[in-house]
């Protein structure tokens, strides 16, 4: 039996009404007059008409969980036992709290028992073992109750047959090692999680299924978002159309107490959309699945309340110069139901099996996402798995229709759909390979199919978050710079109500700087970044491949004139007058600082290095010497000037790379011990030219900055390169 512990009622703060506290696997085993429960694990396996599965066995001996006596024998020589000890006492399997567990003030408020599952709802009463800081030094931590609710169901007595897993496709997965195979080591066999959707017609081409995938809608849902939630969930019926299935994918309201009394949003049996009272701005999608083959049998959604101000928040940084309803808050029902619908899609998509895609994005072409024949039959992104967001590359004058710029299911939902979803008619997981894997080649002609490489160490340059048209981040970023610029001036009306005070003007403000850095950081992982394809069997050319030095080039060019130079554009007097005393410098400051950490992020400066080794073509190659090189000049451009002056945001960043260059020369990270020796952790420049290369970079700077002394006479300026000069004496001598 699987058993699936949610919270019906919390206290709030870090837990509400849904949360899941447990889920593990239980069986039930008779010994005499005995009644053990024991916990449960597939994580190894083997045939059991194999010697080694002995081995296996004993090396998998279930944990006693409780037992218990037989306290009755039913007609029919069952056992009956007394189970309340299991959820009103400290049973470690059990208990929704932490802390000090007062029996006493813990029991059982309902219990409802079905063919398959066993519901059970009990208060439990303890005392935090860290109870918030406003608590202590008040005298005795009062005690919390929470409303559990357990839901023990019978995993299928007829377990669905698993699909084996395939990394060029997006779905999570459950894995068990097995170690009786023929091959001369254990093997892992990993099956992808999905629900089981049968064919109620199996000869037909499309067909509904025998048991749809249904969605029941929270109750305590504000009316205005359910038929926006609704929609979210039965946007993926063209997804499973091509797996065959007709309305395999339905949204249903919960049905009230006086139609079924006995419903519940905690039973297990019931997927639901439930609506949180928490200031989280988030959502998500979990799901409950049999270990032993990756069916889902609960796929219960989260939407924190919050997560309107997100969505919010997003589309007024991204498209307020291209929808005029979002150039005042609040944003009408209307919008901020289509941003709920994509929200809860998203999400929906996760309960259905898929993990993120990242990669997605990257896979357009730039023009196109303009184009309005394009993004009517592809959208913007290729699957709603992405975080792409919306279409920030799109200009005012493409005239772009608002619904063109919100993310849909795509073709590479339909893709994966297809491939994790259609019955096949095979009767083990390996007979089915030879067409999944047909399907998967697919990704070779078809760039919009693919999904994010396995091991890519963030070298990926397209597998980026928050991206749109991530393929040449240079021109997407450089577009999307245009809608930065015209929507700063948008700020005061959209925010300005009243008799409220400024602290939505604050918030949008610092979210814009946020997209700025964001954009610019899709730039950034261009420079020492691959182009990656997931790849398997005898399928042509290589998982990764290196940039092309001009494009790595031209990314820190691009960074130079945009990222590096003062984005003049935020320091609008009408915002920041209103927002604080100070801090504009800080925060404009603070947010290049973090594009300049992300670009000499060690990792990076790591693969330049080896890419010079392993590229043959060596006029190819943007080698570690030329990017330092070319971002030294970047951030100290006025040592060049006639007549040197730096500004205070110059004078900031400088500080900055001068801080990133001591965490290059004189961190010294732990060495971690591997067979044959020893290696520095990822992260670390120790074992490689990048010490050599940043002590360069900084001999270098200091001659510079010395010559520029004779051609300053802004005394500031002069203070400034005399502290320059000492931190660089510092970091290459800290002992001095």
């Amino acid at each position: 039996m699987l058993l699936v512990g949610r919270f019906a009622r919390a206290s709030g703060g870090s837990s509400f009404g849904g949360d899941e506290f447990t889920e593990r696997v239980l069986r039930w085993e008779r010994q005499g007059n005995r009644v053990l429960l024991r916990s449960l694990t597939f994580e190894i396996t083997a045939d059991s008409a194999l010697p080694v599965y002995q081995a296996v066995s004993e090396a998998t001996y279930p944990p006693v969980v409780a037992v218990f006596k037989v306290a009755a024998y039913g007609p029919d020589s069952s056992a009956v036992i007394d189970v309340t000890s299991l959820y009103t006492t400290n049973v470690p399997e059990f208990v929704g709290v932490r802390g000090s567990f007062d029996e006493k003030r813990s029991f059982i408020e309902k219990v409802s028992a079905f063919p398959d599952n066993v519901e059970v709802e009990a208060t439990q009463t303890f005392t935090p073992e860290n109870p918030p800081d406003s608590q202590r030094g008040l005298g005795p931590i009062p005690a919390q109750s929470v409303l559990a609710h357990w839901s023990m169901i019978r995993l299928p007595v007829r377990p669905m047959m698993p699909r084996l897993a395939d990394k060029r496709l997006s779905f999570n997965e459950v894995r068990q090692t097995d170690f009786g195979t023929p091959e001369q080591r254990s093997v892992t066999r990993s099956y992808i999680t999905r629900w089981r959707l049968e064919k109620k017609f199996p000869d037909s081409a499309m067909s509904v299924p025998v048991r749809p995938i249904v969605y029941y809608v929270d109750p305590a849902t504000p009316k205005q978002w359910i038929p926006w939630i609704k929609k979210g969930v039965e946007d993926w019926q063209p997804a499973f159309a091509a797996a065959g299935f007709r309305r395999a994918i339905i949204a249903r309201d919960a049905p009230s107490s006086s139609v079924d009394p006995e419903w519940s949003p905690d039973d297990v049996r019931y997927t639901v959309v439930r609506w949180l009272p928490s200031t989280t701005e988030n959502a998500e999608g979990p799901h409950v699945h049999d270990p032993r083959t990756g069916e889902i049998l609960n796929g219960s959604i989260r939407l924190f309340h919050n997560v309107l101000n997100l969505a919010r928040d997003w589309y007024f940084t991204q498209a307020a110069p291209l929808d005029s309803r979002a150039e005042r808050l609040p944003l009408p029902d209307s919008l901020m139901g289509r941003l709920l619908e994509y929200v809860v899609a998203h999400e929906v998509g996760h309960t259905l099996g898929f993990q993120h895609n990242m990669k997605a994005s990257s896979t357009y072409p730039v023009d196109s996402l303009r184009s309005i024949s394009w993004l009517e039959r592809m959208g913007d992104t290729p699957t709603l798995m992405d975080y792409a967001r919306f279409n920030y590359v799109a200009q005012p004058e493409d005239h772009i229709p608002a619904e063109l710029l919100i993310p849909r299911v795509g073709p590479y939902d339909m893709f994966a759909t297809k491939w994790g979803y259609t019955p096949l008619g095979a009767r083990t997981p390996d007979a089915e390979r030879a067409i999944l894997n047909n399907w998967a080649e697919q990704q070779d002609s078809v760039p919009w199919l693919r999904y994010s490489v396995s091991g890519n160490h963030d070298a990926d340059f397209g597998d980026e978050t928050e991206a749109v048209g991530d393929a040449d981040a240079v021109k997407a970023t450089g577009l999307g710079l245009r809608n930065i610029r015209r929507t700063v001036p948008l700020l005061l009306a959209a925010t300005q109500r009243p008799g409220e005070d400024n602290s939505q003007l604050s918030e949008l403000y610092g979210r814009l700087l946020d997209q700025w850095a964001l954009e610019m950081g899709h730039v950034v992982a261009i420079v020492g970044g691959s182009s990656a394809q997931e790849k398997y069997g005898d399928q042509p050319g290589p998982r990764f491949t290196p940039l092309p030095a001009v494009r790595q080039r031209a990314a820190v060019e691009f960074l130079a004139a945009n990222a590096f130079r003062t984005p003049d554009y935020f320091i609008d007097n009408s915002v920041l007058d209103r927002i604080e005393p100070e801090g504009t410098l800080r925060r404009i400051s603070g947010t290049q600082s973090r594009v300049l950490s992300d670009l000499l992020d060690t990792d990076r400066l790591n693969r330049l290095v080896e890419y010079r080794v392993l590229t043959k073509n060596s006029t190819n190659t943007y080698t570690l010497g030329e990017m330092l090189l070319d971002v030294r000049h970047a951030v100290w451009t006025e040592l060049s000037a006639e007549h040197v002056t730096i500004d205070p945001f110059r004078r900031s960043l400088q500080r900055a790379y001068l801080a990133q260059a001591d965490g290059k020369l004189n961190s010294s990270p732990a060495a971690v011990i591997v067979i044959g020796g020893t290696r520095p952790p990822r992260g670390s420049g120790s074992n490689s030219d990048v010490r050599a290369l940043m002590r360069g970079e900084l001999v270098d700077l200091d001659s510079s900055l010395r010559d520029a002394l004779g051609r300053t006479s802004d005394r500031t300026t002069r203070l400034h390169i005399l502290d320059a000069r000492a931190e660089i004496k510092r970091i290459l001598d800290p002992k001095s």
